[in-house]
């Protein structure tokens, strides 16, 4: 197997994601952030626990992704990541994103904002949830930055636009947008605005309609809307 099992252990990573990535798990880079995080996890807090860091790839197989949202890094407050952007675990308080993420949700669907954060619901359904950083010290945004994660992400998302047709892709917030800009939008659905965070929220990601916006086209081409 490779490497990546190693350095935290019980590392879950889906079969159909094990092959289409095992060119990347080979190269040189990659070596070097399993190195990186290993390190991490043996001298230092970080989230999220070392056998979710693939949860979002666990729990979404290739074939089955419909929908990808993207985040930056994981949550850096205890207990907290699970390895799904924007997600939190059940028994979890709501995080700003999270909350405004279910507020545009209940307006533009007119769904009741549910009593769990864990967004593992959405996943099953074919909502991959994607952080550009797969990792993070705890308390320190972006600690990760810059070690290898953005590539590796980055041919997650190139493996999607070129293998896939009619997918979602929802980016939101400059970054997301940055990393996404490649998409081919005559071939995928994508949305773009601000970020959900209470900084920018009001400046157009409240309106976005991007949950209804989703579910139409996938209805379009033939595919189950998701229960948001």
């Amino acid at each position: 197997m490779p490497e990546y099992r190693s350095y935290c252990m019980n590392v879950n990573i889906e079969p159909s994601w094990a092959a289409m990535l095992s060119d990347e798990f080979e190269k040189p880079y990659f070596g070097s952030l399993v190195s990186f995080v290993k390190s991490e996890y043996s001298t230092q807090k970080i989230f999220p626990p070392g056998k979710l860091i693939f949860n979002a790839f666990d729990k979404c197989p290739f074939s089955e992704v419909k929908v990808i949202i993207l985040g930056q890094d994981p949550y850096h407050g205890p207990g907290q990541a699970h390895g799904l952007c924007f997600s939190v675990p059940d028994g979890i308080d709501f995080p700003p994103s999270l909350q405004n993420i279910f507020k545009e949700i209940q307006n533009d669907l007119q769904k009741p904002v549910p009593r769990s954060g864990n967004l593992e619901r959405w996943a099953s359904q074919g909502v991959f949830l994607l952080n550009a950083i797969l990792t993070v010290r705890a308390h320190q945004a972006g600690s990760h930055q810059n070690k290898g994660w953005e590539t590796f992400t980055d041919k997650v998302i190139h493996l999607l636009a070129e293998s896939r047709e009619n997918l979602v892709f929802m980016l939101w917030g400059a970054y997301a947008q940055r990393k996404g800009q490649f998409i081919d939008s005559k071939r995928h659905l994508v949305l773009q605005s601000v970020h959900p965070s209470p900084l920018s929220a009001h400046r157009g990601f409240f309106g976005n309609h991007h949950f209804s916006q989703a579910n139409a086209y996938l209805q379009e081409h033939g595919k189950t809307p998701i229960d948001w």
